[in-house]
C-alpha cells in the first residue's frame, strides 16, 4: 500500500460542546494518511500523478476554520470526505486531536473512509 502522511498538522477551530468553549479558537493537531490513486512506482516522478500535500494542508486548515462545531468527530468525518471528494484519494485515515482534559496528552477521534 502506498500512503502519503501529513503528521501533526496544526489547525485552529471553534470546537466544543459548550458555547463558552466554542467562543474562542483552539489549536487542534491532525494526522492524515492518504492513499493516492496511482501507486508510487507508476507516478514516474510526475507531481500531477500524486496528491498535492501542500494543497491538502491548506484546504484542511480552511475547512477547520470555516464554522463552529460541537465535535471533533464531525470535523474528522468532514476532512475525510473532503480528501476523497476533492483530492480523489482512494482511502484516508484522519485523526483529530484536541487538548482539553487536564492530566491527559489529548483526546482524539479517528475516521477512515474509502472511495
Amino acid at each position: 500500500m502506498n500512503e502519503i502522511w501529513i503528521k501533526t498538522l496544526r489547525v485552529h477551530s471553534q470546537i466544543g460542546v459548550g458555547e463558552e468553549e466554542r467562543s474562542q479558537l483552539q489549536e487542534l493537531h491532525i494526522d492524515l494518511c492518504i492513499q493516492p490513486t496511482a501507486p508510487f512506482p507508476y507516478m514516474n516522478d510526475d507531481v500531477m500523478r500524486t496528491i498535492d500535500y501542500t494543497a491538502v494542508a491548506n484546504r484542511v486548515r480552511a475547512l477547520a476554520g470555516e464554522e463552529p462545531r460541537h465535535l471533533i468527530e464531525t470535523l474528522a468525518a468532514e476532512i475525510a470526505r473532503l480528501l476523497v471528494d476533492e483530492f480523489h484519494a482512494v482511502s484516508v485515515v484522519v485523526e483529530v486531536r484536541k487538548f482539553v482534559i487536564p492530566g491527559t496528552d489529548y483526546v482524539a477521534a479517528r475516521c477512515r473512509l474509502e472511495r
